[in-house]
């Protein structure tokens, strides 16, 4: 089988590409993904390849080896760390509040809390 590296993964959308080890661009969906794995740029990846409408197409998906983790070099430190998830509650303690009131933020402001939650969220996982 060949094995290769995830170039981009879009967890959201549900694809994403890998560069096999023979340099090839292959289409990576989602439902080539075994169920309760995460995939992430970098990971290494073995897989079948079919041809699909657009070029080559992963099946059968099996990861090898996670990527080598940087991210906890790059960590904030505990004390930036701790400042914004005071104020990230805070936050959440006013969203509440609304929504006992019966009231969900405007779309674009729930967007904007959503996407600093995963940013915390991967922050606190590395």
């Amino acid at each position: 089988m060949p094995t290769g590296k995830v170039k981009f993964y879009d967890e959201e959308k549900g694809f994403g590409f890998i560069t096999s080890d023979e340099g090839h661009e292959v289409f990576l969906h989602a439902s080539a993904v075994p169920a309760g794995t995460t995939v992430k740029a970098g990971m290494k990846l073995e897989f079948g390849i079919v041809d699909g409408k657009r070029g080559a197409q992963a099946l059968s998906v099996r990861v090898i080896a996670a990527p080598p983790s940087l991210s906890k070099l790059n960590r904030k430190p505990a004390d930036d760390m701790a400042i914004i998830v005071e104020d990230l509650v805070k936050l959440l303690d006013g969203i509440g509040a609304n929504l006992r009131r019966g009231r969900y933020p405007e779309s674009s402001h729930s967007h904007k809390i959503a996407a600093m939650l995963r940013k915390v969220a991967e922050e606190l996982d590395a």
